[in-house]
């Protein structure tokens, strides 16, 4: 259940805060005073997209935080992404600069815009204004379908298998149409890896050898240079061993007189110690040093090798190791790919796999699909189109991603009336209430604890939005609802009222939210009921309303 809802600097609200309660919310409001905008609020704050025209002319950055209340489930969930807030609630919040950058936060930790989104899915259903245009298209009214009945997951599943089909049948034809080029193909790489196999280049081995190189080539200036300094050190008459040791038996005596001295006897002991040993290693390395002009010839004709083969195959000499192993790997698809008759089985395996998806898919369509008729066939009565029903059409199409059902929702207006495709025979106001009528049953079917209806209402009045409100009241029930309405009879049903209102403040338009009290919301559904001039009548009409809700 959504808690609160903070906005600072967003589009023309500068700032305001509201808690919400349960049951069946509503927020009215003139004609542009912006009661769309704590849905594009609420939206943002649950990962949608944003760009700088969200942030409030002249100010640095948009700001929106929404609280939650969570359940253990969804604690457990973001506790395991390490996301954990106060136990029972979550904090999603939204910062969008003026430069259009924006900043996702779950519970004051980084996350991106897709966590958000992953999150609000599990807290927030909203059906927008224009959701009912969805149901003109083939497409909108499959994807209604599949939602109502929770079947969003197997179309992904099936849209995952179409995909592996599809690869595969190109493939399939690609082999069987251009065996030629696949041929030329594998016999260039071929070659390729037989020139760079011959090298045996092992990954690392191309450094090591210009390193060994390098040390080969300077080794008599290494061994002069490294013996000079251990001499210098501690093996000449003048050695700097031999003159620390000698300023250390003169201030060690002094040391015992007086014991500030002992720090600086305490280092030179330790330099001493130092010198000793860094002879010691520069004598050890002077050792080591090999004057090997045979291998020195070995590494450098090495290094040419690889150079010529690098320089005529066009690549780098250090990403010969990586190269071949891509080259192989590629030989290996074409290889597969030569095995027509392999590839053909797989094709088949895959399309009988899609196959069996598509099926189970198609009839837990038309299963639920009854549902969905009879349902909303029930609201349409409600909604003052009695008599009228809700039929769902199925016809076997073309594979796609989708599956092979062609489907088409048809109405019949009234009591009699053959189904005829929604398209044709739904005026607005009949569109507007299907497309009502479903989001009810979809939101019935939809486990979120809050639903959000934006000017879901258009296009009905009179009775019909007595009965619109009434579905809400009763949806709000159970869960939080919370709708967008210019109707004041839907209104009148809320359990919680809000205003939006815009005003003016040094020329600019500042849009304020307001909680109703009992008398406010008289004032409130007068305006909705009589426009501008609130008259006695008017209020005197709010206040049977109210008291009738």
């Amino acid at each position: 259940m959504l808690l609160s809802l903070r906005l600072e600097d967003f589009v023309i609200v500068d700032a305001a805060e509201l808690e919400f309660g349960p049951g069946f919310t509503v927020l009215s409001g003139e004609t542009g005073a912006g009661k769309s905008i704590l849905i594009d609020a609420l939206s943002l704050a649950m990962g949608g997209r944003a760009d700088a025209g969200v942030v409030r002319e002249g100010r640095p950055r948009a700001d929106i935080a929404a609280v939650f209340r969570s359940d253990a489930a969804l604690d457990a969930w973001l506790a395991e992404r390490e996301l954990q807030g106060d136990a029972g609630t979550v904090l999603l919040r939204r910062l969008v600069d003026a430069d259009g950058r924006s900043r996702a936060l779950v519970n004051g930790h980084p996350a991106t815009a897709a966590l958000l989104r992953e999150i609000g899915e599990r807290l927030v259903d909203i059906h927008g204004q224009h959701a009912s245009q969805s149901l003109l298209r083939a497409d909108g009214q499959r994807q209604l379908l599949d939602g109502y009945a929770g079947l969003d997951g197997d179309r992904q599943v099936l849209a995952e298998a179409w995909t592996a089909w599809r690869a595969l049948q190109r493939d399939l034809e690609a082999a069987e149409s251009g065996q030629r080029e696949l041929a030329l193909e594998r016999e260039r790489l071929a070659w390729q890896a037989g020139e760079l196999e011959r090298l045996r280049l092992a990954p690392g081995e191309w450094e090591q050898l210009n390193e060994e190189q390098k040390r080969l080539a300077h080794a008599a200036s290494l061994i002069e240079g490294t013996r000079g300094a251990a001499d210098a050190l501690v093996d000449s008459d003048d050695a700097l061993a031999s003159r620390l040791h000698q300023q250390l038996q003169r201030l060690r005596p002094l040391a015992t007189i007086d014991v500030a001295l002992q720090e600086a006897v305490e280092l030179l002991e330790s330099a001493a110690i130092q010198v000793d040993e860094a002879a010691s290693m520069l004598a050890d390395y002077a050792e080591r040093v090999d004057l090997d002009p045979q291998r020195l010839q070995q590494a450098e004709q090495r290094i040419g090798a690889v150079f010529e083969a690098a320089r005529r195959l066009r690549m780098p000499p250090e990403s010969i190791p990586a190269t071949l192993e891509s080259i192989r790997a590629r030989l290996g698809e074409l290889d597969a790919a030569q095995d027509v008759e392999g590839l053909r089985a797989r094709t088949a395996a895959a399309r009988a796999r899609y196959d069996a998806l598509a099926s189970q898919l198609s009839a837990a369509r038309r299963k639920a699909a009854r549902r969905l008729a009879d349902g909303v066939s029930r609201h349409m009565a409600e909604l003052g189109m009695a008599g009228g029903k809700l039929a769902v059409a199925f016809e076997t199409g073309e594979p796609t991603a989708s599956g092979t059902d062609a489907i088409e929702f048809r109405v019949a207006a009234h009591a009699g009336a053959t189904p005829r495709p929604l398209a044709r025979v739904a005026s607005g106001g009949e569109l507007s209430r299907i497309g009502l009528a479903i989001a009810v049953l979809a939101a019935q079917a939809n486990p979120v604890p809050t639903l959000i209806f934006d000017e879901a209402d258009a296009g009905v009045g009179g009775a019909v939005a007595d009965a619109v409100g009434e579905l809400m009241r009763r949806l709000g029930g159970d869960r939080q609802v919370l709708c967008v309405t210019h109707l004041p009879q839907v209104a009148a049903k809320a359990h919680h009222h809000f205003r939006v209102s815009k005003d003016s403040e040094g020329g600019r338009a500042v849009s304020r939210i307001e909680a109703l009290d009992r008398g406010a919301r008289v004032e409130e559904i007068a305006r909705m009921l009589g426009g501008a001039e609130i008259t006695a009548t008017t209020r005197k009409h709010a206040r049977e309303i109210l008291a009738q809700a």
